[in-house]
Parts: C-alpha cells; sequence; structure tokens
C-alpha cells in the first residue's frame, strides 16, 4: 500500500495550522500541528524560508523532511491531523537518524501521539 498521507497546498491550510495548532519546536525543525477531528489520513505541508539557503539547499531540506515523515508515518500511521514541517538551517547537516529523533519528539510534545 503506498503512502497514505496528503499534502497541504493551500496558504490558507498553512495558515490555519499554524493560527490554531500547537508548535513544537525541536533542533532539526518545527512542527505545528492541528487536530481536524475525524478518522481521515493525516495531511502533510513543507516550508522552508529563504533563510536557510538558496532554492538547492531549501528543496534538498525539503527532502530530507519529507523522507523524514514517510518513514516514522510507516511505522506509525496518523489519522485526523494537519502537520506543518518547517526546515531549519540545522535540518541540511543534521544526521539522519537525529531528524527521525526530533520528528518523533516534536509528534510526542505536539500532543499528536504518546510515546513516541
Amino acid at each position: 500500500m503506498a503512502d497514505q498521507s496528503i499534502r497541504l497546498k493551500k496558504r490558507a491550510e498553512f495558515l490555519k495550522v499554524a493560527s490554531k495548532g500547537r508548535k513544537a519546536p525541536v533542533s532539526g525543525m518545527v512542527l505545528q500541528a492541528l487536530q481536524r477531528g475525524d478518522d481521515g489520513a493525516a495531511r502533510h505541508g513543507f516550508t522552508v524560508t529563504k533563510k536557510v539557503g538558496n532554492s538547492v539547499v531549501r528543496n534538498r531540506v525539503r527532502r530530507r523532511l519529507r523522507e523524514v515523515v514517510r518513514q516514522v508515518g510507516r511505522e506509525m500511521p496518523l489519522t485526523g491531523v494537519d502537520l506543518v514541517v518547517i526546515g531549519r538551517s540545522a535540518t541540511i547537516d543534521r544526521k539522519f537518524a537525529l531528524l527521525l529523533a526530533d520528528y518523533r519528539k516534536a509528534l510526542n510534545r505536539a500532543g499528536v501521539v504518546g510515546d513516541a
């Protein structure tokens, strides 16, 4: 079965998560989470500001974050939540195993999962 997560693409969706959701900053990223109150698949959005670097660097950060979400999502599928993952400068050189741990910690802090 393929990846079941759905992407957030519209600015209004990102703004809704930012204004009404919970924020969980960790070393490699910032996670914003908003419970939707349904049983639908989790929706993910990714953003990286120009402060992080040029387009090549930002795209690399975004690809790393998408892979983190994909791998963690395989081991613990999420439902009924919108998540925005914000890349930081530290995301570029951070070891992948640490990024995975950061994402799990952020999910826990944001109240999306219990013991992650």
